[in-house]
């Protein structure tokens, strides 16, 4: 399983904000970071003919590093997708007439 260091991690947090470890089944783990505004216009527009497309446009924009066969091996990488929505934070926000 891929392990990122201390100061990786800090490094990431750095540039990025942000950092998530994510775990797939007993041997994975990839590290990941917010997903762009680009890559989820992309993402979206990818969807339409591709359901899949989403994700894996938005694992590999999101991708810090980590076992590359989450990207290849089609069982991790189907549970690794059932968590990148996650990565997706939406703030509260309000709207007021003046």
């Amino acid at each position: 399983m891929f392990e990122a260091t201390k100061e990786q991690i800090e490094e990431w947090k750095a540039k990025h904000k942000d950092v998530w470890l994510l775990k797939v089944g007993a041997d994975s783990a990839c590290y990941l970071k917010k997903p762009s505004r680009k890559a989820l216009g992309y993402a979206s527009m990818a969807a339409q003919s591709n359901p899949l497309k989403f994700n894996e446009v938005i694992l590999e924009d999101c991708w810090l590093g980590g076992d590359e066969e989450i990207k290849k091996d089609d069982n991790l990488f189907l549970s690794a997708s059932k968590k990148l929505a996650e990565l997706i934070e939406i703030e509260d926000a309000e709207l007021g007439k003046l």
